[in-house]
């Protein structure tokens, strides 16, 4: 199933995509029915049954989750944008963070600072976690998988490389594209592993990949994650990025006013964002 969250008028709703339509079940949050442990298939089933229809050109695209307790981002996970970034290819995951200031949903714009003109994207697959917990085994990772969906990690390359924390540079407010939809993880191969991908500035294809080439893997990040710190429902993991990034090209391709950016993964749908100069 697609889950998505949605306003319409000055109400918000959690529903199901079926076609050119969503289906609302109603005014809840998905991150709440995942931290209680509903079924997810069966809490769609009962409430499409009597829900109104709406058309998605209609409605206004939330991000999937409504402040997710953590949003774990990681970095040089596919070693073509590992090599093109000029680092050796690490032994283990590299970690950071992203903050729910920085999120947008589907056509919202992605906002370039006034500080600074170094604006780049990123597409990625995020992992949104139905469960969790300490030492979770790989065998046993893919369990707590609740679904998919799409993430622009729009990076503020100058402010990322400031430091050799790249904490600032991946959190500037309205930069961090996620969504359309929340794909279920039973409609998707295990570990949303040998899904196409591929980001696109104003229609010309800059990065093409699959994310069966991904260093770490869904269940090998979740199980080392679960090491260091505790995995909880509603949790997202954002897997990393290939290559063909703005930043590493001659010259450099950065997104300005205007542009817009779309990041689309085979079965799982198309992140559309406009890019808007901050006021």
């Amino acid at each position: 199933m697609k889950f998505l969250r949605f306003s319409y008028g000055n109400e918000q709703h959690l529903g199901i995509q079926e076609g050119d339509q969503v289906v609302s079940l109603g005014q809840h949050e998905l991150l709440d029915l995942l931290r209680q442990q509903v079924d997810l298939a069966t809490f769609a089933r009962e409430g499409a049954a009597t829900g109104k229809r709406y058309a998605l050109q209609d409605i206004q695209y939330l991000p999937p989750l409504a402040n997710p307790g953590k949003i774990i981002c990681i970095g040089l996970n596919y070693s073509d944008h590992t090599a093109e970034s000029k680092f050796e290819q690490p032994a283990y995951p590299t970690v950071f963070n992203r903050f729910n200031s920085s999120l947008i949903a589907h056509e919202q714009p992605m906002i370039r600072p006034k500080s600074s003109d170094s604006l780049d994207y990123e597409g990625e697959m995020a992992v949104v976690l139905s469960g969790g917990g300490r030492y979770i085994s790989k065998a046993d990772a893919l369990m707590h998988v609740a679904g998919y969906s799409v993430f622009n990690d729009g990076s503020v390359r100058e402010y990322q490389f400031k430091s050799p924390q790249w904490t600032v540079g991946k959190n500037f407010d309205g930069t961090g594209g996620f969504g359309p939809v929340l794909v279920t993880a039973d409609e998707l191969p295990p570990g949303g592993e040998g899904l196409a991908l591929e980001t696109r500035l104003n229609g010309k294809v800059v990065q093409s990949a699959n994310t069966r080439d991904m260093v770490f893997d869904v269940a090998t990040l979740i199980s080392v994650l679960s090491e260091a710190f505790t995995l909880e429902a509603g949790d997202v993991i954002v897997s990393g990025t290939p290559s063909g990034v703005g930043w590493a090209r001659e010259p450099r391709l950065l997104m300005q006013d205007g542009d817009v950016c779309e990041v689309s993964i085979e079965g799982i749908g198309t992140l559309r964002n406009p890019i808007a100069l901050e006021r």
